[in-house]
């Protein structure tokens, strides 16, 4: 059956013509087409080869799909993109990386083509090592063999780091006394430093070199790449820490330049504990919401309004409940979207209160506020939030730390962990993403399998069948869940004419591999707009190279 946007469009030829596959519309029915046709960048219609080709012309491009699956680009709908593409050209990326074997030898080819003196870092989520087959972590001896002339360094998550000597050194760091606050020199059962380094890695990153802003700007375009590998198209990015308004610079300069292959929408983060709401008034003056266009646009604050209120395991003294609800309220009256980061339903009555009391005053059930992480949400606590609209962004946080919940509160509360189909079933619009790339990878084929299996980055099945969703459900967390959370889900999410042709033909069918395959998916060829951003194998050689030209800045 064909979907046409218009009737007119049988008066109009289509720029490409993907034929002969299976696409996996995500529409409310899930439909499933054999074709479709673009134009202008968006979906012109979809259905059989033989009715597409009736929209053909003679310069239309013709691509012979040859049976692959088809899925709508994926979303992430929590990554700090800016902040990883900063440093993805001049860090060692050890996310999929088969051993440590394996991470030590990139280490070692990296330094091939460095200077002496150049600092070698990996900044790497903790359950990459859990994937490694030797299970551990690196010593100081084996980065010091790898890059025997180098500066190391190798950070996991926030909470952990391994120095070579040389790294010491440009650090000018001789002993505890000369880390950042809540750090310390680790030493073995003699006394002696083992070159790691415990404790808060936040501001320890930030005496490291930063790039320069070729680099920057070199490394938003080769990280972007790699997102469109895997079929992304989009994230959507909250800031986080180390990040500032001039971190964004260079993601602006490929924006500017038409060369972004992501569609970003940004928000912007509490920098300063105790001056966030003046630094919202002073940043966000001339900054309104959707500021931007179709590929960058501003998405609101978060995901730490305020650092008092970020990640408490407690109840937050009635002080930060006020500031809190002093900077929420502005933000509701301004119809602005708003994230925030929250570990457990156990507290998270004090944050609901404070949302409920400023619905009251300015409604925010347009507003698309979200919640972030809240891995043990209960039945409860999701009834609350879709009386108020509010959203929830799911990560993979079980796959990356689930062995840790399990030792800490036990596999009966793993099993729930996180509750979809319970969020599904009450109405919460739940969206699928990473928290990458420093506390998990930024691989959504990860994802989508774990979402499946339930497993650990060690292996250990934890999540029951009551909150495993199908692959259709994981696939629309990952497109429409998550083009919902940047004001997108009327113009993306899922392959509808009209919309733009934002999509990805995968390597595999991933409504049909092994559970175990998922995770090694990728893509073969990814658009975003209609533009050909990735092409590998029989299609390498339709890759579109970015053009050049400047945007034009409007409100959306």
């Amino acid at each position: 059956m064909l979907l046409a946007a218009t009737a007119s469009s049988w008066s109009q030829t289509a720029d490409t013509l993907l034929l002969n596959g299976k696409v996996l519309t995500v529409d409310d029915q899930f439909s499933t087409r054999e074709a479709l046709a673009i134009r202008d960048g968006k979906i012109m219609a979809l259905g059989s080869s033989s009715e597409m080709k009736k929209l053909a012309g003679p310069k239309s491009r013709v691509i012979d799909l040859q049976g692959r699956t088809v899925i709508p680009g994926m979303i992430d709908n929590h990554m700090h993109a800016a902040r990883a593409a900063q440093t993805f050209s001049t860090e060692v990326n050890w996310i999929g990386a088969s051993s440590l074997a394996d991470g030590l030898a990139r280490i070692h080819a990296a330094v091939e083509k460095m200077k002496p003196g150049a600092w070698v870092v990996v900044v790497t989520p903790p359950a990459t090592l859990e994937t490694f087959k030797e299970k551990r972590r690196p010593t100081q001896a084996e980065l010091v063999a790898a890059a025997p002339n180098n500066p190391v360094y190798v950070q996991l998550a926030y909470g952990w780091a391994m120095m070579t000597p040389l790294g010491f050194k440009a650090l000018n760091i001789k002993s505890d006394a000369d880390m950042p606050s809540g750090a310390k020199i680790e030493k073995d059962a003699a006394g002696h430093p083992t070159g790691a380094i415990t404790g808060n890695m936040v501001e320890l990153f930030d005496r490291l070199p930063k790039p320069t802003f070729d680099e920057q700007v070199e490394g938003t375009k080769e990280f972007f790449r790699e997102l469109n590998r895997l079929g992304l198209t989009g994230v959507v990015d909250p800031g986080g820490n180390n990040v500032t308004p001039n971190d964004y610079q260079a993601l602006f300069k490929v924006w500017r330049d038409k060369q972004l292959t992501i569609r970003v929408a940004y928000s912007l983060c509490g920098m300063t504990a105790g001056s966030e709401f003046e630094e919202y008034k002073n940043y966000l003056a001339l900054m309104p919401m959707g500021f931007g266009d179709e590929m960058l646009h501003f998405n609101g604050i978060g995901e730490r309004i305020t650092w008092a209120m970020n990640g408490i395991s407690g109840q937050a003294s009635q002080a930060d409940l006020d500031k809190y609800y002093e900077i929420v309220r502005w933000a509701a009256q301004r119809g602005m979207t708003l994230t925030m980061h929250w570990g457990s339903d156990k507290n998270v009555d004090q944050l609901l209160k404070i949302f409920e009391r400023v619905n009251k005053e300015f409604p925010i059930s347009n507003l698309r506020w979200t919640i972030a992480h809240l891995n043990d949400g209960s039945a409860a606590t999701f009834q609350r939030m879709k009386a108020l609209g509010v959203g929830w962004t799911m990560q993979d946080e079980m796959y990356n730390s689930g062995d840790e919940v399990v030792k800490r509160e036990g596999a009966e509360v793993a099993r729930r962990m996180p509750p979809v189909m319970t969020a599904k079933k009450i109405g919460v619009v739940v969206s699928g993403g990473t928290d990458a790339h420093r506390v998990s990878t930024y691989n959504p084929f990860t994802v989508l399998q774990w979402l499946q299996d339930g497993k650990t980055a060690g292996g250990n099945a934890l999540r029951g069948p009551e909150e495993t969703p199908s692959r259709a459900d994981a696939l629309r967390f990952y497109t429409m869940g998550s083009a919902w959370v940047a004001h997108d889900d009327d113009k993306r999410g899922s392959l509808e004419a009209g919309k733009f042709a934002d999509l990805a033909v995968l390597a595999k069918d991933y409504m049909t591999e092994p559970v175990q395959e998922i995770g090694s998916n990728s893509s073969l060829l990814t658009m975003v707009g209609g533009k050909i951003v990735y092409a590998a194998g029989s299609y390498s050689q339709l890759e579109e190279k970015p053009g050049s030209g400047k945007t034009v800045i409007s409100q959306r």
